[in-house]
């Protein structure tokens, strides 16, 4: 079957790219379902442009569906078109200097939350059923909570990213959005492997919800306590257990490090003109040496082991997806910066530590929609899903109208 394109689009989710022809099958698991593909992944008929209109011009007409867009048509679902990306997918705030910012459907005065910008306003805005993404610090977390939908980001290595480009490898992944829990776990079903890895035992973590100003506390409550409902005990426990600052520093080392050896060459050789957050990031990135990065592996893998040790034997965390609500299209390149300075002490772990979180929507702050996660061990994505479901389920039967 051919799906049809998207012909309205008021949220400017989608890439303005001619209709290409993506047969899907007449009856699997997500018959009657459609979805939105970020403009990383391989679409055969598509380019991918990976939100540069250099990388645009260079891409051929892609012959082949990167494997999870190939699978999703497999199980019966339709795919609408390709969805704007960050360039060169790197940033958590989704305005991209070349292609602009898709409307956050949630709150129309806030970015929508990148580089996963077009797959989460897709969803939220009703275009699609779901979307993919990708999240190497944040890209499908940050924005699923900016535009108050689910977004999963799985365990690494858990869905293939052959057909995508990378940004960070170490820390790419595939993830995916969708406005219930049930699609989610749908789709879990499709692209996931069997579990190898409990998810029953929860940890509230501690330090992170002390980061929290009052209103973002009071917001993530109602579904902090439906999330502990689903659980026979809880207890506190602080992802950090020494200061943040080596982590976070390490982090940037690393994914810079990672990029550079991505895109290095590339950039040099095109003398692509960047947008200026991501050419800062670039010009950083050219400055980091071999010696560093191997510094900074070396506290994540030490981090990783204590994060790992804390959620052995079916933990999992719930701790906020980020600080706040989604800045608004009016913020200053300063208050960006601070922003996302803060948002990655909360997006970070999962990434250094190479484990699944999915986030949920939780509330409301200032008009602008939040979201809190769930963290469980490497290999426990579908216990995940199927705990949010479980969750959400209790939370309709109750009438709360935030998931």
């Amino acid at each position: 079957m051919t799906p049809m394109p998207i012909l309205n689009d008021p949220f400017r989710a989608f890439m303005p790219y001619p209709p290409a022809h993506t047969p899907f099958a007449a009856d699997g698991p997500l018959t009657g379902l459609s979805f939105g593909v970020k403009d990383l992944f391989d679409v055969a008929g598509y380019r991918t442009g990976c939100g540069s209109p250099v990388k645009l011009a260079e891409a051929d007409i892609a012959t082949r569906h990167a494997p999870p867009v190939q699978a999703l048509l497999n199980a019966g679902a339709r795919c609408v078109g390709k969805t704007h990306t960050e360039e060169l997918a790197w940033s958590i705030f989704g305005a991209n200097a070349h292609f602009g910012a898709p409307i956050n459907p949630a709150a129309h005065d806030r970015l929508p939350g990148g580089s996963s910008s077009g797959s989460a306003s897709a969803v939220a805005g009703g275009l699609c059923d779901f979307s993919l993404g990708t999240d190497t610090g944040g890209s499908v977390r940050a924005p699923a909570s900016f535009c108050g939908v689910y977004g999963l980001r799985p365990t690494h290595a858990a869905i293939s990213l052959t057909g995508c480009m990378p940004l960070a490898p170490s820390f790419d992944v595939c993830g995916f959005f969708a406005r219930n829990a049930a699609v989610m776990c749908a789709i879990g079903d499709v692209l996931l492997l069997p579990d190898r890895a409990p998810a029953r035992r929860l940890m509230i973590a501690r330090d992170l919800f002390d980061r929290l100003q009052p209103l973002m506390r009071d917001a993530l409550t109602p579904t902090l306590d439906h999330v502990c409902a689903a659980f026979n005990a809880a207890q506190e426990a602080r992802l950090y257990r020494g200061p943040v600052g080596p982590i976070s520093e390490a982090f940037r080392v690393l994914q810079a490090h990672e990029a550079w050896i991505a895109h290095g060459a590339w950039i040099e050789r095109t003398q692509a003109p960047l947008g200026p957050a991501i050419a800062s990031r670039f010009a950083y990135a050219r400055t980091v040496t071999q010696e560093q990065a191997d510094a900074c592996a070396l506290i994540r893998a030490e981090f990783a082991a204590q994060v790992e040790e804390a959620i052995a034997d079916g933990g999992v965390f719930v701790l906020p997806t980020i600080h706040g609500p989604a800045p608004r299209l009016s913020e200053d390149a300063t208050v960006l910066d601070a922003y996302r300075a803060e948002a990655m002490v909360f997006l970070q772990i999962a990434g250094l530590c190479g484990l699944p979180q999915i986030t949920i929507p939780a509330g409301w702050v200032d008009g602008a929609p939040v979201g809190l996660s769930l963290m469980g061990a490497a290999g426990s994505d579908r216990a995940l899903l199927a705990l949010t479901r479980a969750i959400a389920e209790a939370s309709a039967e109750e009438g709360d109208q935030a998931l």
